[in-house]
Order: structure tokens, then sequence, then C-alpha cells
């Protein structure tokens, strides 16, 4: 019998000053729109280091995983297929922004002024935004 299996993502979530780090997209689906960083999960590899490495390849930005923020699993979240994504809030070791690998773009918007989200991304960022700042919110 043969299954059929959702695929596997990592989203890297990364704040800065009330702004969050968005990419735009090289390639299809959304081409030319905005959304976070990330990308599928390889074989053998953990969803917490594909979220480093695909914020780190579309980026330049090289990070480390403060939290989970969620996961996403609705079947129709993404065009390609039944694709299932583990949203991470990351925080920024070291490196300057560049757009490279499947973005052609990358750079900080103000929460209060974000471009339109491909894919469910304004969902996951609103949730991180309440898991983060909340989190910091109650540690004063």
């Amino acid at each position: 019998m043969e299954y059929k299996n959702p695929k596997l993502t990592a989203d890297g979530i990364i704040f800065r000053d009330k702004s969050i780090l968005l990419v735009k997209r090289k390639n299809e689906p959304y081409k030319g729109q905005w959304t976070l960083p990330g990308g599928f999960v390889e074989y053998g590899e953990t969803t917490e280091n594909t979220a480093i490495r695909e914020v780190y390849e579309e980026t330049g930005l090289k990070t480390k995983i403060l939290e989970l923020s969620g996961v996403y699993s609705d079947p129709n979240r993404d065009p390609r297929g039944h694709i299932i994504t583990i949203a991470y809030i990351l925080e920024v070791i070291n490196g300057e922004i560049k757009a490279n690998d499947d973005a052609l773009d990358a750079k900080f918007f103000k929460l209060s002024m974000l471009p339109e989200l491909a894919f469910d991304h304004k969902i996951i960022v609103k949730d991180a935004v309440k898991r983060f700042y909340n989190g910091i919110l109650s540690q004063m």
C-alpha cells in the first residue's frame, strides 16, 4: 500500500525594533511576493536546522533558535500541495542582509506597515508577534 504524505518545511521569524525580516520570492508559487524566509526540510535534517539554513541561504544572516512559534498544517495553505510548516523565532548571531538563493530581496518591514504576504504567512506573523512580544512584556 502506498501512503500519500505531506511535505515538511520550516520558516524563520526574525524581529528587530518592532520590524520583521521578509524575503521577496524568486520562484513560483507567489513569485515576486513577500514571505518569511524558509524552505523544505532535507532528508536527515531537523526542522530547527532547516530554519537556520534557509534563513542563511536566503538572507546571509547567521541565526540561532529562540523558540518554536507554531505549526501550520492546513492542507490548503500551499498551492503545491499539502505542506506543513514549522515556524521558529530566531535571533541573529551575525551577518549582513543580502538576498540570495531563492530570494530576490530581503529586508525588515515595520510590523505596522507589512506588505501583502504569500501563503498563510500573515497568520504565522500575527501568531509570532503575539508570542514574542507578549513574552517580552511578561518578563518585564
